[in-house]
Parts: structure tokens; sequence; C-alpha cells
């Protein structure tokens, strides 16, 4: 699925899923097989294979949900 990936005033990264209207800050981020594994405040998880530097965002990247 397509995501926008930006951060927040705070300086917290937070994901944007269009399809499903949903903005969530980002509470975990760790290592997977195939990439990062960000965890959503509504206990989502989205792997990632390129995972953007923060200085490049915002930015529409590829994710995969795996919860």
């Amino acid at each position: 699925m397509k995501v926008m990936l930006r951060m927040n005033d705070a300086g917290t990264l937070v994901v944007y899923v269009a399809k499903k209207d949903l903005e969530e800050e980002v509470v975990k981020q760790t290592d997977g097989n195939d990439g990062k594994i960000l965890t959503l405040a509504n206990g989502w998880e989205l792997e990632f294979r390129d995972l953007p530097e923060r200085a490049n965002l915002p930015q529409t990247v590829e994710a995969k949900r795996l919860a």
C-alpha cells in the first residue's frame, strides 16, 4: 500500500494512509527481515523495504501491513 511519511511539529514521524484516511504517529521502529518495521499508535505494523531519510520527508513510499 502507498503511505506518506512526514515529520509533525513535535519532530515525531507520522504515517498517513490515504485509502484508509488514517494518520498515526510512529511509536516504535525495529529492524525486520526485509527492512524496517514501524509500529503505529493504533497498533498497526508496517514494513518498509526502503525507508527514506528524515531529511527527505515528506515522501510517499510503498509499505506492507503486517498486523
